[in-house]
């Protein structure tokens, strides 16, 4: 129950944060990882991994390695990161 709020709250944060087509284009990249699961279960290991190397996911490192794997901007690897992280692996730091 507390990721799903914590979900909540960093996807009403996001939508905050945007607006116009930026919040469009962060929807829609969120909804692309919201539709596929594997996507997310996949990064929440990379990001133990990291963890486990004492990297944090919201390091340059993580973001660069998400942006090139999804083939997006750093920027929208951090938005991707915070989502995926509240929903799918709140205990990755």
């Amino acid at each position: 129950m507390r990721s799903l709020r914590l979900g909540l709250a960093v996807v009403l944060g996001l939508a905050t944060a945007f607006s116009g087509s930026s919040a469009i284009a962060a929807s829609a990249l969120l909804e692309s990882v919201k539709q596929n699961p594997q996507v997310a279960k996949s990064l929440c290991a990379e990001f133990r991994k990291l963890n486990s190397q004492g990297v944090r996911s919201s390091s340059p490192q993580a973001i660069a390695m998400v942006a090139r794997r999804q083939g997006i901007s750093p920027s929208d690897a951090e938005i991707v990161i915070t989502y995926v992280v509240g929903l799918h692996c709140p205990d990755v730091r």
